[in-house]
């Protein structure tokens, strides 16, 4: 989206304001948040992430700790080692390349690595005649499914259902 005041940057701050029962958003890309004199009240504030980040890698040793520092997103090219000192990833791709390296950050952090709440409906409209419900999703539908299946003792929906759950997530594993 482009700001709405130049038109020609990318809009980066995104204000809603609601006065009277009237809702007004803006659009605006940094440059003319600032010249509005908005601003963010985090951007002078330095980011704990990347210190608990940086922290959890002094246990490791140097050479396995070189190693992983060099694992590099093939998408926005940021390295592990620039993730940890500024705590924020470079795209989307990021929590795919990775993950491994995330996984126990986010148990020590989060007690899981999971999100099991709520999430916004996704859909793939890859194919907009028949669109889908994307993995994760999916997923979780095939283990209610499942559960269902059990309680009901029909084994043969369950087996099913067990091997469509172990197809994906073998195909959700070989994505990574």
């Amino acid at each position: 989206m482009l700001c709405q005041d130049c038109n020609n940057r990318e809009a980066q701050v995104h204000l809603t304001q609601i006065i009277n029962n009237e809702k007004t958003t803006l659009n605006l890309c940094k440059e003319c948040a600032a010249s509005r004199g908005f601003h963010s009240p985090l951007d002078n504030v330095p980011f704990p992430l990347a210190e608990l980040l940086s922290g959890l890698g002094s246990a490791m040793p140097s050479a396995e700790k070189q190693q992983v520092e060099q694992i590099a997103c093939p998408n926005c090219e940021l390295t592990f080692q620039e993730f940890t000192g500024q705590g924020r990833f470079g795209c989307g791709e990021c929590y795919k390349a990775f993950r491994t390296q995330l996984e126990p950050i986010m148990r020590k952090i989060h007690g899981a690595s999971l999100h099991r709440g709520r999430s916004p409906v996704i859909l793939d409209t890859s194919t907009p005649e028949t669109p889908q419900v994307l993995p994760v999703r999916e997923e979780e539908r095939l283990e209610e499914e499942l559960i269902k299946a059990i309680e009901g003792e029909d084994f043969e929906r369950a087996a099913e259902i067990r091997d469509k759950l172990k197809a994906m997530r073998e195909s959700l594993a070989l994505d990574q």
